[in-house]
């Protein structure tokens, strides 16, 4: 990941968070744990994240940001559909270890919650006409199929899950 001057501390924090989360139960991790293994004091911490879940969501949000940066197009047919959902697909695949750990600590439901909120976000501003609940539509079938796919240690090719995807929604 890479991060602007200003979010390397939040990038310490998260990176911390993970390697502890590899070593430990989640539910055993403490801020100060967090805190001392990131290098700063837990009123740093604090001045950046409200919980442990913050840091999780701003690791989603940066992710997202990058993702967002580099499709600055609209998709008009489905071979534009097909690339937005393989660029998903390679981005999860790339991270997979940190969504192991969250599946390891049982804490995929931040990870439904952040794809809810995104595609509901997404959908008011570019899809006003859409049915209230195609967002939640979208962000389950992502849920579900990452998370399959995780569970097979993603060994099945994006391109063929891709296809898959764009079949059901197209």
């Amino acid at each position: 990941m890479e991060y602007a001057p200003e979010e390397y501390t939040r990038h310490y924090i998260v990176q911390a968070l993970f390697k502890l989360m590899n070593e430990y139960v989640y539910e055993k991790i403490s801020v100060t744990d967090i805190a001392v293994k990131a290098g700063v004091g837990r009123a740093t911490f604090y001045r950046y994240f409200k919980s442990k879940e913050d840091v999780i969501n701003f690791y989603f949000e940066h992710n997202t940001k990058q993702f967002v940066f580099a499709q600055r197009y609209i998709p008009r047919c489905k071979e534009d559909h097909k690339k937005i959902v393989t660029d998903v697909l390679t981005l999860f695949k790339k991270n997979i270890e940190p969504f192991k750990l969250l599946r390891k600590a049982r804490l995929e439901y931040i990870y439904l919650d952040y794809l809810n909120k995104s595609f509901i976000e997404t959908f008011e501003n570019e899809h006003q006409d859409y049915n209230i609940y195609a967002p939640y539509l979208y962000a389950g079938m992502l849920f579900n199929i990452s998370m399959a796919w995780l569970d097979n240690d993603c060994n099945e090719s994006i391109d063929k899950l891709s296809e898959t995807i764009i079949n059901a929604i197209l």
